[in-house]
């Protein structure tokens, strides 16, 4: 829905209202037409159902407004009389309707200066527990929202099984865009495995202030420009999410809106310069390990979970003939070593005549392992270790963004690609087209056609495009393993959710090696990352102590201001 759609069903909205309740508003000591003037309509309601004015503003915040709409409904009635349990249920199940039957068919009494303490136990634990589920999910959706790392693409500058808390407010919360969803739960009702929202009707696009902006190397959550999946990690054909229904993803921002970026041998280039990350950040590599006897003697020393393949070897007489360059080419393997009389490559061949072909032999003493960069050098020469090289994936593919055989290439060398700004003016053709169709299309709703060489967006020929919003490109730390923008393209700024800034629980062991959720009794505490800081120069450092001990202090303070208050 536009901004005039949205306009027309408030006014709907509002004659709806008027239409059930001005008689009510009689009955109250008020004039009739004052249910007809919006805004000012509410505020009246709240004075006569003896609420706080402040309570109208909680009627304009998406999503907390669904769960203060029962809420008004209840006390609208019970302000004329109607407390039963059979009246309750009959103005929530008609949403809100069953208050046009008392407006004209039933002859209440306006109760003035109605008490609002609850009636019995039952009715006090239920005001309490709307409470809370309000205060909460207003925090959840505009300040702070709890997170967990489920994939190691920030490894080890975040860990699988880090529990964050993302700010919402450091970048100007986005307000939702869903008008209809369950409070607290992301895209999925828990147990039931059914969307937790409905998809129409969708929201503008509107975000508040924030304190600052979005920087260069910055870690972001943002909404999964290419979502797939219906839950996370499970994917299905034909999955179409609401934008802020879109599974969350966390990376290191390394290009910012304007700036022209190019990944050369695995390092990032942003406006020509190599991008240095924070003293925290920690990249990751795949690096080749030869040592002096079986690799296999290695992975306990390097960690299993490291171990990213073996090693094959190919005659270099071999590869001397065409057919055999697109045999390679096609088994999707990537070159790491040449010498006299053999090239080493990487990759899978499960094709026995390919192998055949190929008179590939496998090497025992090499083989990938993705570890930490700045750690590699320190292992060589250790436990029979000869050499630790890092490994740059060579082989151009269409995997790559923007899956186009024009613009092919690696996830270590790539580009160089201008990042959109809201405003600037690109030329349009057949060429550029492929790096920024998605943009076009998806995420700016133009229609686009190619006819001969000439682009046409929305029916007329274009040479140029000015961008509407600003664009980011988002990375993950652990290089090699991350599905990232190298392979999907740009985050829109309408897909900005937040930055981590805290990690108030972490655990190791927390996923099994085929990605799913291990049980939660095998989970193991990591006691050196909890309530630590996403941010900050330095070693990491706990104020898990503090915490315990301010804890503490706590309840000796309330145990005797209890005990002197007894006396």
């Amino acid at each position: 829905m536009d901004t005039t759609q949205w306009l027309i069903f408030i006014l709907i909205i509002q004659v709806i209202h008027f239409l059930g309740t001005w008689k009510l508003y009689e009955k109250a000591g008020r004039k009739a037409w004052e249910a007809a003037i919006p805004v000012y309509n509410a505020i009246v309601l709240m004075q006569i159902i003896n609420r706080p004015k402040w309570w109208v503003l909680l009627l304009f915040i998406p999503i907390i407004n669904l769960l203060m709409f029962p809420v008004i409904w209840v006390e609208t009635i019970r302000s004329f009389g109607r407390h039963s349990l059979k009246d309750t249920w009959l103005v929530i199940l008609t949403l809100g309707f069953y208050i046009y039957y008392v407006n004209y068919k039933l002859d209440v009494t306006y109760v003035e200066g109605r008490s609002l303490d609850p009636r019995s136990a039952a009715g006090e634990w239920v005001s309490s527990i709307v409470f809370a589920i309000v205060a909460a999910t207003l925090v959840h959706t505009y300040f702070i929202q709890p997170y967990v790392i489920p994939t190691g693409s920030l490894e080890r500058t975040l860990r699988v099984g880090d529990l964050l808390f993302v700010s919402k407010f450091h970048y100007g919360a986005r307000t939702p865009m869903t008008a209809v969803a369950a409070p607290m739960v992301h895209d999925t009702l828990p147990f039931v495995g059914i969307p937790s929202y409905l998809r129409k009707p969708q929201i503008p696009y509107f975000r508040l202030p924030g304190f600052k902006e979005i920087k260069r190397k910055e870690i972001v959550v943002f909404s999964w420009p290419a979502d797939t999946v219906r839950q996370f990690f499970i994917k299905e054909k034909g999955v179409k999410k609401p934008i802020d229904k879109k599974s969350n993803y966390v990376k290191r921002c390394v290009g910012l809106p304007g700036d022209s970026l190019e990944i050369i041998d695995g390092k990032v280039f942003a406006n020509g310069k190599q991008l240095e990350l924070p003293d925290r950040a920690k990249p990751m590599y795949q690096h080749v390990v030869t040592a002096d006897k079986d690799i296999s003697n290695y992975a306990r020393l390097l960690g299993r979970e490291n171990f990213r393949g073996r090693v094959m070897q190919v005659p270099v007489k071999v590869l001397d003939k065409d057919r055999v360059q697109n045999v390679i080419k096609a088994a999707a393997l990537n070159e790491i070593k040449r010498d006299s009389s053999y090239v080493y490559y990487v990759g899978n061949i499960t094709d026995q005549r390919i192998a055949d072909l190929l008179e590939v032999k496998s090497v025992s003493n090499m083989a990938l392992f993705n570890m930490v960069e700045k750690d590699a050098p320190s292992l060589v020469g250790k436990n029979g270790i000869v050499t630790v090289e890092r490994y740059v994936e060579k082989a151009p593919n269409t995997r790559i963004f923007p899956q186009d055989r024009s613009h092919a290439g690696t996830v270590d060398n790539f580009g160089p690609i201008y990042i959109p700004k809201r405003g600037a003016t690109i030329p349009l053709n057949v060429g550029t087209l492929p790096l920024y169709k998605k943009i076009l299309k998806d995420y700016e709703h133009n229609s686009v056609r190619v006819k001969g060489n000439q682009v046409f967006l929305n029916g007329k020929a274009a040479d140029t495009y000015t961008f509407k919003q600003d664009y980011y490109w988002m990375m993950g730390d652990n290089r090699h393993s991350s599905e990232d923008s190298r392979v999907w393209g740009y985050v829109p700024e309408n897909h900005i959710v937040g930055t981590p800034i805290f990690i108030w629980m972490s655990f190791d062991n927390f996923t099994a090696s085929d990605g799913s959720m291990n049980r939660p009794w095998k989970w193991r505490f990591r006691w050196d990352r909890i309530f630590t800081t996403v941010n900050g120069t330095g070693e990491p450092v706990s104020y898990f102590k503090y915490f315990l001990m301010l804890l503490g202090g706590w309840f000796v303070f309330d145990f005797f201001r209890k005990r002197k208050k007894s006396k």
